[in-house]
């Protein structure tokens, strides 16, 4: 039996192997860092979190739902304080997996976090379409898509084919099934694409290589201080909590994949922090758990943490024996990976019934998709929370005013519900449109909750009301 367990988790790791190798180089290239810096961090997740508890079949390694929030941080603080930024995010992770807070971080609403992966991934697409063409990369969100009008003019066509092609390969070599379970698309994509340039020798760019020892770049003392920044803490804290969030939405979406032991979520936080921990220490890139890397390994049969650990073996003796051979890759075939990587971010199926389940939250959906791409990644999510928060707070201020005429004893006015200052001007239209010659109980037992704004209102208009008006707060059994 665990000769047989150990055979599945073998094939199991090597074919997360040939998942993750092409991955980790395209989502260090959009994140403006050097390629080995993506191998480094699919190792750091092989080799630590992989060994740690947790989740025993999810893989970890860096993702392109954070290459976006990546980039932005590396133009603006440079890649030399990249490490710093990480190390803090893992020891955040940390803290938060050791207070047992793991699973109050999956209490993000659906739509914000739906929108953070649509906005991203039309970003990452917009961003990589000029890779296709070796075009210049405009810096902010809306520049990418205006600068999509100007496009074909600037792309080089032997790129752009190259690009497309990548993508083609990726679309229909999974129809093989055999051959897609054997070798998986992204790598028949990206070596098919290094090949032909290769045989042909066309004249498009290709990754650069500056070798594992040239590129880790362990933090200085200096680098530290940038920690007092409060730019730099609010990009530490981004990190930490998206990363642990799509961490654990993976992990719920993984476990749903198999019928092995289930996800602790605490400690799979402590694991991804402290995978982070020792990326940042390393330089490289955040890493996250990553569903598409997961979902290989279930599917290819893996049966323990083992195959998850040797997928970072496998990384780390490719990168120490074959350095050279991520310098044949064109960087539009990695482009053309992103494309299809980004297009598969926006979940149109999750849209689509959350449209018809509950349309309100698609306009909360829709905000953090146009803050995302009018700003950035944490813009985006903080202003989804809040538009969801404010949507929240609507929803549960349901007040009910209901009017009782008794002739001569009077008019008995009940407001049933939660009264807060959303629901006022409904509340006092209600309660003004009462006839001030007559008299009136007003019955506030129904009410389950009410605001400050409300109460003081309440008083207002019970003190220029007079006499004639009876108050009652006694519960409605």
């Amino acid at each position: 039996m665990r000769r047989g367990v150990g055979k599945a988790d073998l094939f199991a790791s090597l074919v997360v192997f040939l998942v993750a190798l092409p991955l980790c180089v395209g989502i260090a290239i959009a994140s403006g860092v050097p390629a080995e810096l993506g191998l480094v961090t699919g190792i750091v997740g092989g080799l630590v979190a992989g060994a740690l508890p947790g989740s025993s079949l999810q893989v970890s390694g860096p993702a392109a739902g954070l290459t976006v929030l990546v980039y932005e941080a590396v133009q603006r603080y440079g890649v030399e304080v990249l490490g710093v930024l990480v190390l803090g995010a893992g020891l955040v992770q940390l803290g938060l997996g050791v207070l047992r807070l793991g699973r109050w971080l999956r209490a993000v609403s659906a739509a914000v976090v739906l929108g953070m992966l649509a906005g991203t991934g039309l970003v990452l697409v917009a961003a990589q379409v000029y890779a296709l063409g070796d075009a210049a990369v405009p810096a902010s969100g809306l520049g990418k898509l205006a600068g999509l009008v100007s496009l074909p003019g600037r792309m080089d066509p032997v790129a752009l084919s190259v690009g497309a092609a990548t993508i083609a390969v990726l679309l229909l070599w999974p129809r093989w099934r055999q051959g897609a379970r054997v070798v998986p698309a992204p790598l028949v994509a990206v070596a098919s694409a290094a090949l032909v340039t290769g045989v042909f020798d066309l004249d498009v760019r290709r990754v650069e290589v500056r070798g594992l020892v040239d590129a880790v770049r362990v933090p200085e003392g200096a680098d530290f201080g940038r920690l007092m920044e409060v730019g730099v803490i609010g990009t530490v804290v981004a990190f930490a909590l998206i990363a642990s969030a799509e961490s654990l939405f993976g992990a719920a979406a993984v476990d749903r994949l198999h019928s092995g032991a289930r996800t602790d979520y605490d400690r799979e936080l402590i694991a991804q922090g402290a995978g982070n921990a020792v990326c940042g220490v390393l330089g490289a890139l955040p890493m996250t758990a990553v569903i598409v890397r997961s979902a290989a390994n279930v599917r290819a049969g893996a049966r323990t943490k083992a195959s998850r650990v040797l997928h970072g073996v496998w990384l780390l003796v490719f990168t120490a024996l074959l350095p050279g051979a991520l310098g044949m890759i064109p960087v539009a075939a990695l482009a053309g990976l992103l494309v299809y990587a980004g297009c598969r971010l926006v979940p149109v199926r999750e849209v689509r019934a959350l449209w018809r389940g509950h349309p309100g939250e698609v306009a909360v959906l829709g905000v953090t998709v146009v803050a995302i791409v009018a700003g950035s990644l944490v813009e985006g999510v903080l202003v989804g929370l809040a538009v969801a928060v404010a949507k929240t707070a609507w929803d549960i201020s349901q007040v009910q005013v209901e009017t009782e005429e008794r002739g001569e004893a009077g008019i008995v006015v009940r407001v049933l519900g939660h009264a807060t200052f959303l629901r006022l001007p409904k509340l006092l239209d209600a309660l003004e449109a009462l006839p001030r010659d007559r008299e009136v109980r007003l019955e506030l037992g129904g009410l389950r909750h009410m605001d400050h704004a409300c109460a003081a209102a309440l008083e207002g208009w019970a003190a220029g009301r007079g006499e004639g008006l009876v108050v009652s707060r006694k519960r409605v059994s």
